[in-house]
């Protein structure tokens, strides 16, 4: 047991941490308080800590000039999908890989993480004469699809894995004697106690979907199926510069989910990835 602090060295402790967050919470605080700001107070150097003249007029422009709140949803969605199919997938997954045996098991294994090796930016063209022979582009098919089946899986997966191998054999045992067979086993055992697991999975791949930008600016093209990172873009003045005020309000909107989807799951995230080590 680690002897307790005192009083003295808390201060100490904490005041060094408070130190190094700030280039951390710095910048989202300056995104946040400049977001109501005029354009020269934006600009100004040093930078204001706090707003001279306060002014909600960015964010109505951000609903006006493009389909946001359209967008705001389709990212919404999106990565719900994605979070969920991908949850399902690697759980499945991952419980085959860690306590089925069959000839062939850690070769392929292999073969799946090499998915992890290989850029996005490799795939993209032929994954775009894919999905354009289904007549897929301009959907969010191929948003949902690509993540749920592609390299986001195949990292939670491996996580996935790494929990269940640190599991106990007795649990799945006492199923046995009590008449589970191997799918009530991973539905009423496993998956209950990988709570920490899943958690780490399912923050990660909605924060991996909801910043997703390379895949949506090749397959989108209409501004109503536009996602976020592709809206923000878009947030130009007349002369085809960015637009300050409405591009930092805009950006304040995108980052509120993730902000409270950390929040929220922060402790099954650290403990998720704590457990994925244990054996292997």
């Amino acid at each position: 047991m680690s002897p307790e602090l005192s009083p003295r060295a808390k201060v100490w402790v904490y005041g060094l941490l408070c130190l190094l967050a700030v280039p951390f919470v710095f910048p989202t605080w300056w995104m946040v308080t400049s977001s109501v700001k005029p354009v020269s107070e934006i600009l100004a150097f040093p930078p204001s800590l706090l707003p001279t003249s306060f002014s909600l007029d960015s964010y109505r422009t951000v609903f006006e000039a493009q389909p946001f709140a359209r967008q705001y949803l389709n990212s919404m969605y999106i990565a719900l999908v994605c979070t969920v199919g991908t949850l399902a997938v690697s759980s499945a997954a991952g419980y085959a890989f860690a306590r089925i045996r069959f000839r062939g098991q850690n070769a392929m294994f292999v073969v799946v993480l090499t998915g992890l090796l290989i850029p996005s930016e490799v795939t993209i063209v032929p994954l775009f004469q894919m999905f354009n022979r289904w007549g897929m582009i301009d959907t969010h098919w191929p948003l949902i699809l690509v993540p749920v089946f592609g390299a986001p899986s195949v990292l939670a997966t491996f996580i996935m894995r790494q929990f269940f191998i640190a599991l106990p054999h007795e649990l799945e045992e006492a199923g046995r004697i009590d008449g589970l067979g191997r799918f009530a086993i991973f539905w009423r055992i496993v998956l209950p106690l990988s709570r920490p697991a899943l958690g780490a999975v399912a923050i990660f791949t909605f924060l991996h979907s909801w910043n997703l930008y390379l895949e949506p600016i090749v397959f989108l093209s209409t501004p109503e199926n536009f996602t976020l990172p592709q809206a923000l873009t878009q947030f130009t003045d007349a002369y085809g510069g960015p637009s300050w005020g409405t591009q930092l309000s805009a950006a304040t909107l995108t980052a509120l989910p993730v902000l409270v989807v950390f929040v929220i799951a922060q402790r099954q995230f650290v403990e998720g990835l704590a457990h994925t080590g244990l054996k292997g």
